[in-house]
C-alpha cells in the first residue's frame, strides 16, 4: 500500500510539462532539491554524501529568498530542504520554509528530526506538504549505533514528532509526518517494532526503503547487500496498513537493487528536476556532484533563469539524452522511475493504440 507513490512516479498529473517536454525541451524543472546547510549533526554509517564531508556551508538567506521568488515565478512546484547536511542546521531555516510557501512552492522537508524543536514546528508546520525524518532504528540502542551519535538524539526525535503531531491535530494542518529508514543488517530485526511504534504514535506513514550506493562515497560496507534476505517483512508491514497509516515497504525499488536492470539507456529525467548544494552550485544529478561538467552554474553568480536556460545546462541535457551510459549510474537514483516512464514515451512498445 504505497498511497503516496513514493515507488512510482507522478509526472502522469503534470501533463502539461510533459506535453512541453515532447513538443520543444527545454522546460523548468517541476521539483528541486536544496541543501541549505552542508554540516551535519550524525555521520551515518550509510551516508551516500559523506565524500561532501560535512562542510559548515549555509546558503545566504536574502539571496535565496530572491532566487525562490524567481523559480516560483518561472513554475517550479515544490522544494525539498535535505542534501548534503542536516537542513535544521541553517539559522533561517524556519523563514525559509515559511517564503518558499508564501510564493507559492511547496515545502518538504527530509531530516533527521534532532531539531525539528517546538519553535520551528509552531513557526513553519502550517506551511509544509509533508517532513520525512530519518530513523534508522526502533531502540536507542541501534539508532545511535547507525547515525553514530548519542542515544539521546533517539528520545529527543520521538519527543519532537510527539509535538508536531499534537500541533498537526490541534491546528488541523495538512502537514504528512513520517519516518523514514534505510534497511540494514544491522536494523532488519526492528523493522516491526519501528512500524508499530509509528503507527502508535500518530504519524501518517513509514517508509522502508534499501541502501544505495553512490559511486563517490566514501564507505562501501553496503555494496554487497543483498535484499532478497528482507522481502519477508513486506507482509509484516502490510499488516500495519489501515486509513490512518500507511507502511510503506518499497519491494519493487529492493529487487531493482537486487537486479540492476534499467529499461533506458540514457537520462531522459534531467530538465524535471535539479539540486542545489550548499554552496550554491545548480547540479543536474547528484551522482556527479564535483564534476565540474555536471554543474550548470551557480545561484550566487547567475540568476536561475540564466543557469536553467544557459548553454551549460541545455548542452549537458543533450549529451545526457544522446550519449549518457546509464548503466553505470547509481541504482535506484531518484529519477530511476521518471526514466523509466519517459523512456516508454520515447520508445514506444508495439500495439499502443490497443489501450
Amino acid at each position: 500500500m504505497d498511497k503516496y507513490r513514493i515507488e512510482s512516479q507522478k509526472l502522469v498529473f503534470h501533463v502539461d510539462r510533459l506535453n512541453a517536454w515532447q513538443k520543444h525541451g527545454n522546460i523548468y524543472p517541476i521539483y528541486i532539491e536544496i541543501s541549505p546547510a552542508g554540516a551535519c549533526n550524525h555521520r551515518c554509517t550509510y551516508c551516500a554524501l559523506d565524500f561532501m564531508e560535512y562542510k559548515p556551508l549555509f546558503l545566504d538567506t536574502k539571496l535565496l529568498r530572491v532566487r525562490l521568488s524567481e523559480m516560483a515565478s518561472l513554475g517550479i512546484k515544490s522544494i525539498m530542504y535535505a542534501g548534503e547536511g542536516e537542513p535544521l542546521l541553517h539559522k533561517d531555516i524556519g523563514d525559509i520554509i515559511n517564503h518558499t510557501k508564501k510564493v507559492g512552492i511547496d515545502v518538504a522537508l527530509t531530516t533527521n528530526g534532532v531539531f525539528l524543536v517546538k519553535d520551528l514546528v509552531d513557526l513553519t508546520l502550517a506551511n509544509i506538504t509533508w517532513i520525512k525524518v530519518s530513523i534508522n532504528g526502533a531502540t536507542r540502542e541501534t539508532y545511535a549505533q547507525i547515525h553514530r551519535t548519542k542515544p539521546k538524539d533517539f528520545d529527543r526525535v520521538i519527543e519532537n514528532l510527539s509535538y508536531a503531531i499534537k500541533i498537526k491535530k490541534e491546528k488541523g494542518y495538512k502537514c504528512t509526518l513520517g519516518m523514514q529508514l534505510v534497511l540494514l543488517p544491522e536494523n532488519c530485526h526492528e523493522v516491526v517494532l519501528l512500524a508499530k511504534k509509528a503507527k502508535d504514535a500518530g504519524l501518517d506513514y513509514l517508509v522502508v526503503k534499501p541502501y544505495s550506493q553512490h559511486p563517490l562515497s566514501k564507505t562501501d560496507k553496503y555494496k554487497d547487500i543483498k535484499y532478497s534476505d528482507y522481502l519477508y517483512l513486506a507482509d509484516k508491514l502490510d499488516s500495519f496498513n489501515d486509513k490512518d497509516f500507511n507502511a510503506i515497504f518499497r519491494l519493487n525499488t529492493m529487487k531493482k537493487w537486487d537486479e540492476a536492470k534499467r529499461n533506458y539507456k540514457h537520462c531522459l529525467a534531467l530538465e524535471f528536476w535539479s539540486y542545489i548544494d550548499s554552496r550554491g552550485n545548480v547540479w543536474g544529478c547528484s551522482v556527479y556532484l564535483g564534476n565540474k561538467d555536471f554543474c550548470y552554474g551557480n545561484i550566487y553568480e547567475n540568476t536561475f533563469k540564466e543557469i536553467w536556460e544557459g548553454e551549460k545546462k541545455v548542452n549537458l541535457i543533450h549529451r545526457a539524452q544522446e550519449e549518457l551510459d546509464t548503466s553505470n549510474c547509481r541504482v535506484n537514483c531518484r529519477m530511476d522511475e521518471i526514466n523509466r516512464f519517459l523512456w516508454e514515451i520515447k520508445n514506444p512498445p508495439e500495439h499502443v493504440n490497443f489501450i
